[in-house]
């Protein structure tokens, strides 16, 4: 494998640990499971054979790591990610009216800067998380929303 196809399948990886996580914390969310069952059937069951698909509902390729530690990040800080959440949302529209994996989705992101994921790497990988999960305007949502709260803690970090 060379240095180019490895960084590739590492990206790889990573994005579908995040689309994994983003999934994690929907049915943790819709069902009342605890976050560690949901993880243990992640990995247990769904991170089968290299050949089963995503699409199938399977991780085969994802960084199991990365997929543990974001959402156990976002579970732990889930009441500072959802003030977060809150305040970049207009008054009119409530965190509990945005679609439930919409609402997953932006949280594992913002989880990921407060834990110290460069802003532009997060925007730039949970958009393409957007785009496995929705065809609409969804995306550009995303975008706006992950950039006012990374221009916001650029803000805070200034004003230290």
């Amino acid at each position: 494998m060379t240095e180019s196809s490895s960084s590739t399948q590492r990206k790889r990886s990573r994005t579908i640990a995040r689309m994994a996580a983003t999934q994690a914390l929907y049915q943790c969310e819709q069902t009342g499971a605890n976050p560690e069952s949901v993880l243990m059937e992640f990995i247990r069951h769904r991170h089968i054979a290299p050949t089963a698909s995503f699409e199938e509902g399977h991780i085969p390729d994802a960084d199991l790591n990365l997929l543990e530690e974001i959402v156990r990040g976002t579970v732990t800080r889930q009441d500072a990610i959802d003030q977060a959440l809150t305040s970049l949302l207009p008054e009119s529209w409530p965190l509990n009216r945005l679609d439930p994996v919409l609402r997953a989705l932006l949280r594992t992101a913002i989880g990921e800067i407060m834990a110290g994921l460069p802003a532009q790497i997060a925007i730039n990988e949970y958009l393409d998380v957007a785009h496995g999960f929705f065809s609409g305007d969804e995306p550009k949502m995303v975008n706006g929303i992950l950039d006012k709260f990374a221009r916001q803690k650029t803000g805070e970090r200034e004003a230290e």
